[in-house]
């Protein structure tokens, strides 16, 4: 077995490889993989992997980060992240896993990270490792990772029929975001919610968006409150449409929404998100995922039901 760095001209084998093990829950396309494992700029190209076996082909693989982009946005300089560590069925218990993991692990010792998380990088896959997946959460715990909390991905399906009406609320309006609203909106999230929120819709506008993506709330001519919407038509893949492969209609997302501080406990929330159903099915979008969230009851209100579950995982270095 030999180690070759991340190389992008090996894109059609990875992804191979990913559906031949993983593929029936999650499958992946190369489009994805390209933008969420090659394209990011933060990727630690010096911890991402690839096992090589006697014929050539990809064994196995590791993905590693760190934040590298200079954007002036408050990321923790010191926190890595493993994206995705995997290896094939037919290779497993031989020291791969453990040579790609540590590997990524002398990277980030060299670029002064202090805390590794599994997932929940820039243009991540997984918020952690599946909660099922008791044999993948073992071997990480013996390699001195520590489970911290639950993460979920709820979903919904309407039938066609369903009508979903727009709530109203006095002095309030629910509007989808115009372009020349795309710095007042920056500067909001840049004051409410600076970090990864604010990251990805920098992200948003500079590949394209328009506006479509994005339900404003907003009271007085001012933004009070946002949720982001995707579906097909969104400028790239979101992470709550990463599983349309698995279905035949059309899929959409919701998330993540947030509302001013001051401005809380008024209804905003739940109302926000009614809204953003309300665009989706207009739309033509009947199957709605949520993901990477801890509120289940909040949107349990709206009929959301648990669908995936991940367990965090982190390691001190």
């Amino acid at each position: 077995m030999r180690y070759i760095s991340w190389d992008i001209s090996r894109l059609s084998q990875l992804v191979d490889l990913w559906n031949s093990e993983i593929g029936s829950h999650f499958p992946m396309t190369r489009e994805l993989f390209k933008q969420n494992s090659f394209d990011d700029e933060n990727i630690l190209t010096e911890g991402s992997w690839m096992a090589i076996d006697d014929d050539g082909q990809i064994a196995g693989f590791i993905v590693s980060k760190i934040w590298r982009e200079k954007i002036n946005i408050p990321i923790d300089k010191q926190t890595g992240w493993v994206q995705v560590l995997l290896v094939r069925t037919s290779n497993r218990h031989s020291g791969i896993g453990s040579a790609l993991l540590n590997k990524s692990e002398k990277a980030f010792r060299e670029h002064n990270c202090k805390k590794v998380f599994l997932g929940r990088d820039p243009y991540h896959y997984f918020p952690g490792i599946s909660k099922d997946d008791s044999n993948t959460k073992n071997w990480f715990e013996r390699k001195g990772y520590q489970a911290s909390g639950v993460e979920t991905d709820l979903i919904q399906q309407y039938q066609t029929t369903d009508k979903t009406a727009k709530p109203e609320f006095k002095d309030i309006q629910f509007t989808l975001l115009q372009e020349n609203e795309k710095e007042q909106l920056l500067s909001f999230l840049h004051r409410c919610f600076p970090g990864r929120w604010e990251y990805e819709a920098h992200h948003y506008f500079r590949k394209g968006g328009t506006g479509r993506e994005f339900v404003l709330l907003k009271k007085n001519e001012n933004i009070i409150g946002f949720c982001r919407i995707n579906d097909p038509d969104s400028p790239f893949i979101a992470q709550n449409v990463y599983w349309a492969p698995l279905f035949k209609e059309p899929l959409g997302g919701i998330g993540p929404l947030g509302i001013e501080r001051t401005e809380r406990k008024n209804g905003y929330g739940l109302a926000i998100v009614q809204a953003a159903v309300s665009i989706l099915r207009d739309r033509g979008i009947d199957r709605i995922v949520i993901d990477w969230t801890g509120l289940t009851k909040f949107y349990g209100k709206l009929g959301f039901k648990t669908w995936k579950e991940y367990q965090q995982f982190y390691k001190e270095l």
